[in-house]
């Protein structure tokens, strides 16, 4: 951990210029990471949170009216295995709360009032990243309070976050594991909000900047592993509000600036095969929800300022598959939908300001794209909704006031 601060000194004693601070890492993890836990909970009368961390290499800080470069390399060669299992047997009448992660490598810096500096490469050669959070037991707990389990796998993460800074410099990303996320809920009663939320990333980068900043980035994604997959499943005899969400994507970057120019340069190339899965089914329901997005490739640039500069290549050589299903008896409410897409970008500048963009993209998709949504009330209902859209490539670039 990294953290440069500069205090505010008597009128009498000036404070002395700030020097530039300078982050110099090297982590390399040759063995596995796993972390387990299993909680047998009866008849709980309040709350349940559990959270299941499995990280390999991680680095993280912050700089305040000053500047900071941030020099790191990070290598993962081991597995990285977090996993959650409830069995809430009985009642339980407080909110579950169940979480796993499993990460290869994570980088975050932040400036406030600051430059940050980023030369940053990651590498996963490790053979898994996985997360599963299960709550059961299967078909007979009674969940009043309700649940959101999570479950998150993400090889390589970059996260950047900036007020009143500008932060610029490289980030190059591999992955070559196969990447899993599974989460589950298995239950006959819950008369409450309950959802499984499950994410599959190779490579990740997360950069957001406000309060008159500006990024200039360059962004090199490569996945090479067998499989980048995300499977949630929500499963109950009567539930009110239930849901199940899955997102799986092999190369992802989000952007977003205010205050200032943006310049980004980005390449991502999937070679993985991409699945995302989610299942919801319920007997009797109130409301029911199957949401899956699979994606090769997916940049998204935004700045609410005047400039925005986008120099995008994307290459997806490996297939893409999205399902949603739901299954139910009687109820009112079904919300179904399946989006797949191999290569997908999207710039846009401020709405208001006269916003200028400038905009190279090249997207090339080779791999099957597949979007499936399948839906099934075997009684009587009163809303069906569903949706699948499979796409090879998608690139959208705006700068529109609201409404236009």
């Amino acid at each position: 951990m990294f953290a440069a601060v500069a205090t505010d000194a008597c009128a009498q004693t000036p404070p002395p210029p700030q020097d530039d601070s300078v982050v110099l890492n090297n982590q390399l993890q040759l063995g596995d990471v796993i972390a387990g836990q299993t909680l047998n909970v009866v008849n709980a009368q309040e709350q349940v949170t559990v959270t299941t961390v499995a990280q390999g290499n991680t680095i993280s800080g912050a700089v305040y009216n000053g500047s900071v470069t941030v020099s790191s390399t990070q290598d993962m060669r081991g597995d990285s295995v977090a996993r959650t299992d409830i069995d809430a047997s009985g009642d339980t009448y407080g909110v579950i709360n169940a979480t796993s992660q499993a990460a290869g490598n994570y980088l975050a810096a932040s400036g406030y009032g600051a430059d940050v500096t980023l030369d940053a490469t990651q590498a996963n050669t490790g053979v898994l990243v996985s997360a599963t959070t299960e709550v059961g037991p299967a078909g007979t707990a009674r969940l009043l309070g309700g649940a959101n389990v999570n479950a998150t796998a993400i090889s390589n993460t970059v996260a950047a976050y900036g007020e009143g800074a500008f932060i610029d410099g490289s980030v190059d990303q591999s992955s070559s594991a196969t990447v899993r996320s599974f989460g589950r809920i298995q239950a006959q009663y819950i008369p409450a909000t309950a959802g499984v939320t499950s994410q599959a990333i190779a490579n990740a980068v997360e950069v957001n900047s406000g309060q008159t900043s500006g990024q200039n980035l360059t962004i090199g994604q490569r996945s090479t592993g067998d499989f980048i997959e995300a499977e949630a499943s929500s499963n109950a005899g009567n539930a009110w509000d239930l849901a199940a969400r899955a997102r799986a994507s092999a190369n992802q970057a989000n952007l977003y600036n205010q205050g200032g120019s943006v310049v980004v340069a980005s390449d991502q190339q999937n070679g993985s095969f991409v699945r995302s899965s989610a299942l919801t089914t319920a007997f009797d329901y109130g409301a029911a929800t199957a949401s899956s997005r699979a994606a090769g490739n997916d940049l998204s640039v935004g700045n609410n300022d005047i400039y925005l500069e986008l120099d995008n290549t994307q290459l997806n050589t490996g297939g893409v598959d999205s399902t949603a299903t739901f299954s139910g008896t009687n109820g009112y409410d079904v919300y179904v939908g399946a989006d797949a897409v191999g290569n997908t970008v999207t710039g846009y500048g401020c709405s208001t300001c006269n916003g200028y963009m400038e905009v190279r993209n090249s997207q090339t998709n080779e791999g099957n794209v597949s979007a499936t949504a399948n839906t099934t009330v075997a009684g009587s209902g009163r809303a069906v909704i569903t949706g699948a859209n499979a796409t090879g490539n998608s690139a959208t670039f705006y700068v529109s006031r609201p409404g236009n």
